[in-house]
């Protein structure tokens, strides 16, 4: 497989800093990503500290393999939860939302990175080290995770869409909304006819229809094609909403109850300190957030502290912290977590050795550090994920004949276009234009000055003549641009077609397109070349050339 890497700047400027001047932000965060003793002494604290508050890992496994068993390809899933009771196993861990068929790339390259990392992490430490990826059902935005971007023939980007006009505006966890047979069928209509004929096209869709078969939410589909691409590699998943674990997770909500006044000071101290280095704080730590959700009458509250008591954000629920504790207690299915009190979960389910981020998460983990520390934990090793483009064979035929670089066409493919464009420009029509405009000013100038004297109005007359004059000028030489610039539109839309194909809607490719169209057209080889690939984690891009 042939790669290429490259530094591409985070568009979080923390995120940037924690990957190339880490010194700059080390007071936010507990290890050195890029020390080798970070690993060893991340392990060592977790022996060390079999005392802190954590789910008992019997319980977990069996909660694991209830939920893994679902799923296609379980066999090496479930090796890697049973060895979950070994005490000295630790765990890499990463998520995201569970978006349609997968989301975006960037969840294929998380997952991706979370196996890589777990496999060197067991070779350095010479210790059982599992792979898993936290599933975030309890997340309520339906908007963000209920389409797919996918590049037609025609370089537009299409937006293949689930209906679910019916259960919009509702505040659910996504892992509670129920999909009906309606609206699959639709979305899997929608998907056949949008995807190209391959040879790979039938397997797939046989493939698509059996796991949306058995998938009542979007999680279960999500899920579903996560273990069919990665189940054969181990990679243990998890539904943050799954009820089962809720259950072991209650004492871990007394714990974030009676603790709220501290975490809420830890953060508020961690955002001072962000705020004194120079970085805007990416999410919101208000006074009194109690960082915590609770779930009543279907909809999804965050809460937040009211003098003795805890309410929604417009006070219609309300429970004293008596009630709060009793409610986390009894119905911990109904509890859920934000940005904040997530890693602490996290780590109160698993002895989580390393947490794989992408830019926009090491921003808001660099709020969490006093916050492990005020419930007596630790923040663990956070590590970015690896990032990648795919470039297919078409595009980077054009890269080549186009004499561009792959970072010219990420970072400044408008001012190559426009460069080869006036490379090929025998004519020299911008001078020749500004040469006009130049003249016509010469010669026109002097009979302003002229008429000026006769009288106010009529240089006032000739200043508008003038500016139609200009005006009329400028038409042209857009209109002679415009025509000469048409007879390389073939080279146009291939400049066209590497922006659409790499950086489509000015992003990044892993945040536009959806991986079903690479696995229609090349199948998955290489997704499996890439996991044993050799990758430096520094915070590189890489290109892969498909």
């Amino acid at each position: 497989m042939k790669l290429h890497r490259m530094h591409w700047k985070q568009t979080q400027p923390l995120a940037e800093d924690y990957i190339h001047n880490y010194s700059k932000v080390q007071e936010l965060f507990e290890y050195d990503p890029w020390t080798s003793k970070s690993l060893q002494a991340r392990a060592a604290w977790l022996d060390d500290k079999q005392a802190r508050i954590s789910a008992p890992r019997e319980l977990v496994i069996q909660a694991l393999e209830k939920y893994n068993l679902k799923f296609p390809n379980s066999e090496k899933v479930i090796e890697s939860i049973h060895r979950l009771r070994q005490n000295e196993t630790l765990v890499i861990i990463g998520g995201q939302q569970a978006g349609l068929f997968t989301g975006p790339l960037l969840v294929i390259h998380k997952a991706i990175s979370i196996l890589r990392a777990a496999r060197e992490a067991e070779q350095r430490l010479n210790r059982p080290v599992i792979p898993v990826f936290w599933i975030a059902g309890e997340d309520h935005d339906l908007d963000e995770v209920n389409h797919i971007n996918q590049l037609t023939q025609q370089l537009q980007i299409e937006k293949l869409e689930l209906n679910s006009s019916k259960v919009l505006g509702k505040r659910e966890p996504i892992s509670r909304l129920p999909i009906s047979v309606e609206q699959w069928e639709q979305v899997l209509s929608e998907l056949d006819s949008s995807l190209l004929p391959t040879d790979f096209k039938p397997n797939w869709m046989d493939k698509f229809r059996e796991l949306i078969g058995h998938s009542n939410t979007l999680v279960d589909l999500f899920a579903g094609m996560m273990s069919m691409l990665f189940g054969s590699e181990g990679l243990v998943l998890m539904d943050s909403d799954d009820p089962h674990l809720r259950r072991l997770e209650a004492p871990m909500f007394r714990e974030l109850i009676v603790q709220q006044k501290g975490i809420g000071q830890a953060l508020e101290i961690s955002k001072d300190r962000l705020i004194g280095l120079g970085y805007e704080p990416q999410a919101d730590i208000r006074a009194g957030n109690a960082n915590l959700f609770v779930v009543h009458s279907g909809e999804r509250l965050l809460l937040q502290r009211d003098g003795d008591t805890y309410t929604d954000k417009i006070g219609h629920y309300r429970l004293s912290e008596s009630e709060l504790l009793n409610l986390a207690e009894q119905q911990p299915e109904n509890f859920s977590n934000n940005v904040f009190t997530r890693p602490l979960m996290q780590n109160y389910l698993f002895p989580v050795l390393s947490a794989v981020l992408g830019g926009g998460e090491i921003a808001y983990w660099g709020l969490t550090r006093e916050a492990f520390r005020t419930i007596g934990d630790q923040m663990p090793i956070i590590l970015p994920r690896l990032e990648f483009t795919l470039v297919e064979g078409t595009v980077q035929k054009q890269l080549i004949k186009l004499d561009l670089t792959f970072e010219d066409a990420v970072l400044r493919l408008d001012e190559k276009r426009d460069e080869w464009l006036a490379a090929q420009d025998s004519i020299g029509l911008p001078q020749l234009f500004a040469n006009v405009k130049e003249q016509f000013d010469d010669l026109y100038n002097p009979v302003l000055e002229a008429i000026g004297s006769i009288n106010p109005g009529i240089r006032q007359l000739g200043d508008t003549n003038r500016m139609k004059i200009l005006e009329q000028i400028q038409f042209l030489e857009t209109k002679s641009k415009d025509a000469y610039e048409a007879q390389f539109d073939a080279a146009k839309r291939q400049y066209e077609r590497i922006r659409q194909s790499l950086i489509p809607l000015g992003k990044r490719q892993e945040r536009v397109y959806n991986v079903i169209s690479y696995l229609n057209k090349y199948g998955d080889g290489w997704l499996k070349e890439l996991l044993n690939e050799e990758f430096e984690w520094d915070g590189s891009h890489y290109a892969v050339y498909l």
